[in-house]
């Protein structure tokens, strides 16, 4: 009798989920994205600008200013990239689009390694790779 009393309770207790928009609402954006991958590259540039060898207070925490928001948007990114790969694109949108399953994974490795690292050209490359990404997705909408 416990088991029973037990597996209802466990039936109709609520289950607390979230998403994107929880009614839904449909309404995606890659533009996020798109800005975050800019400031991560507009922050490489800053960094790259800094004398490595200075030990001046204000040049030190410039740097870790950089890095803060460079890693911060990079994580931005990956977070808007996967909400519209999980939750926007349908089996259809692959039919069009038959590698972007690949070409997220690579985005989302992209922005980790611009994460781990302060490289100009990974940094460009995320650029291009969210762009591309933000392509397919509006021309799923037309």
């Amino acid at each position: 009798m416990s088991n029973i009393i037990s597996g209802l309770k466990r039936a109709l207790t609520p289950v607390v989920v979230s998403a994107h928009c929880d009614i839904p609402c449909g309404i995606y954006d890659p533009a996020t994205a798109v800005m975050a991958a800019r400031t991560v590259a507009r922050m490489v540039e800053l960094i790259g600008q800094l004398d490595p060898s200075s030990t001046s207070l204000e040049d030190r925490q410039k740097f870790v200013r950089c890095v803060a928001a460079k890693e911060e948007h990079a994580e931005i990114l990956k977070h808007e990239v996967t909400v519209i790969w999980g939750d926007y694109f349908k089996p259809v949108h692959l039919e069009a689009h038959p590698d972007l399953h690949t070409k997220v994974w690579n985005l989302l490795k992209l922005a980790s390694e611009n994460k781990q690292h302060i490289d100009a050209g990974a940094a460009a490359r995320l650029e291009a790779a969210t762009k591309e990404f933000a392509d397919i997705f509006w021309a799923t909408k037309k």
